[in-house]
């Protein structure tokens, strides 16, 4: 998972709605969940934990937050403009929690591990704060604030804290998901809050990452996200310098956990995100290449095109290593898509040291990038080391530069498939017109094109008529016969 992508999305949105536990019998309890969620795929995956847990225990979700009895807002920490936004929601609910003081409101996830007993302090209607790894917790959090007490638990785990919970999916009829495969990060990137908010590394079963997606197949979705912070430091029964933990077990890496999942069925399209440059591997790309259900797709973070940046920013890759593995990728997988993320106006960064990022884009031409100004966070490497010292109007002047060159990058690569054909995952109607729908084609571009016989779930070959400087626009020519699910 990127440390500066994010969907800014509410779960209410997108992704909400009843939830039902399979092959469990629970007893609703007659209270209702509104579940809101910030910031990157991982929040959103770990909603989907929250749900779980307390379906489990007897909640029903909604998508009305009037009707809810507790409010559970998911939080994002990467940048000063995450919590405000996060802190302006919270604002909604004084007027209500005056009306209903039963109300109970919660923060989880990256906001509430940073902040922890201070959040209570400064937002007085918040009852909750749960870190990342305190969700098994929640049941038992409410029931003190039910008692008339305040609940906090921000405690982070060494484990993986949530490998035995299959999690609800929020949407009922889903067309993508995503799957956690780590959780934590330990590469310590000094702009980066993640390792204080999330805790070390910690990886995943494979069998139970093969089971969930094994499942979501089974009910009807036809493509999955495996998360990370890192998913090319997956490492099942490992340590980090690659020794092996238990002899008795089987050992797997990020590439043998993609070789697994792509035998669920050649019909589920697998993506994964983020990778980190340090670690995308040879064997990864190969693995990529030869699956066709694997995406030509991968979403690798610079950040900086500047070598001496990359060290402020304890990135451990130089300018030309990372041009080496983007070298490797068009190689090894000649057609694939390449997105990255850029900071602009890190600590110290001169006029010649962004210019080696506007070379870089020149030079790379990504199909897409996240792009922000420089935000630093509270007890990171970069706050302790450095001064954050490149005035505002500056980091803004190179940030629109760098997004005007990338979006003309991202426009020009579009046009350049004009009279392609694509291969489409239908995902629904269009929001801008009931007469076309819309899908994602394997380079997670999103593809427009008329109603025709066929719907969500289906996959179409489209033949790209024309474009936008972030769709593609075109007709069907071809509907595929999907693989069913039993």
């Amino acid at each position: 998972m990127s440390e500066t992508s994010t969907f800014n999305k509410t779960i209410d949105e997108s992704r909400q709605g009843e939830a039902i536990v399979a092959e469990t019998i629970v007893t609703p309890n007659g209270k209702k969940l509104f579940l809101e969620s910030y910031g990157c795929a991982m929040n959103f995956s770990d909603s989907e934990v929250v749900a779980s847990i307390l379906i489990g225990e007897g909640y029903t979700t909604t998508l009305d937050e009037l009707e809810a009895d507790i409010i559970l807002i998911n939080t994002c920490s990467i940048r000063d403009n995450a919590e405000l936004r996060v802190r302006k929601r919270l604002t909604n609910f004084k007027n209500r929690k005056k009306r209903q003081p039963s109300l109970i409101v919660g923060v989880l996830g990256c906001m509430a591990e940073r902040l922890k007993k201070e959040l209570l302090e400064e937002e007085k209607l918040v009852d909750i704060v749960a870190g990342p790894d305190s969700y098994r917790e929640l049941p038992n959090l409410i029931i003190e604030v039910e008692g008339g007490q305040k609940a906090v638990n921000v405690l982070l785990s060494r484990d993986e804290t949530y490998a035995d919970i299959s999690p609800v999916r929020l949407d009922k009829k889903g067309v993508t998901s995503f799957v956690s495969i780590t959780r934590g990060c330990d590469n310590m990137c000094s702009f980066c809050v993640v390792p204080f908010t999330r805790g070390r590394e910690r990886s995943r079963d494979p069998e139970t990452i093969y089971k969930e997606c094994e499942e979501l197949f089974k009910n009807g979705y036809r493509e999955i996200t495996l998360l990370g912070q890192n998913v090319d430091s997956y490492r099942w029964n490992m340590t980090s310098k690659g020794e092996i933990k238990d002899e008795s077990k089987p050992t797997t890496n990020f590439a043998e956990l993609m070789k697994m999942v792509a035998k669920v069925s050649p019909d589920l399209r697998i993506r994964f995100s983020t990778s980190h440059p340090k670690d995308m591997s040879d064997e990864v790309l190969e693995v990529i290449a030869s699956h066709d259900n694997i995406c030509n797709y991968i979403h690798l973070p610079v950040q900086s095109g500047n070598t001496e940046v990359l060290k402020r920013m304890n990135r451990g890759y130089s300018r030309e290593w990372y041009l080496n593995r983007i070298e490797a990728i068009r190689r090894i997988i000649p057609n694939c898509a390449i997105t990255t993320d850029i900071i602009t106006g890190f600590c110290d960064e001169t006029e010649e040291e962004h210019r080696d990022t506007i070379s870089l884009l020149k030079e790379v031409g990504w199909s897409f990038a996240f792009m922000y100004k420089y935000s630093e966070r509270p007890k990171t490497l970069a706050e302790r080391r450095y001064e954050d010292n490149v005035p505002e109007e500056v980091k803004a002047k190179r940030l629109t530069e760098i997004i005007d060159l990338q979006r003309a990058t991202g426009h020009f690569i579009k046009q350049g498939q004009i009279g392609e054909i694509h291969k489409v995952l239908v995902e629904g109607t269009s929001k801008k017109s009931e007469d076309f729908m819309d899908g994602r084609n394997d380079h997670n571009t999103k593809v427009v094109f008329p109603k025709g016989d066929f719907g969500k779930c289906d996959y179409v070959m489209v033949k790209i008529t024309d474009c936008t400087t972030a769709t593609l626009i075109g007709e069907v020519v071809e509907i595929l016969s999907p693989i069913k699910s039993d």
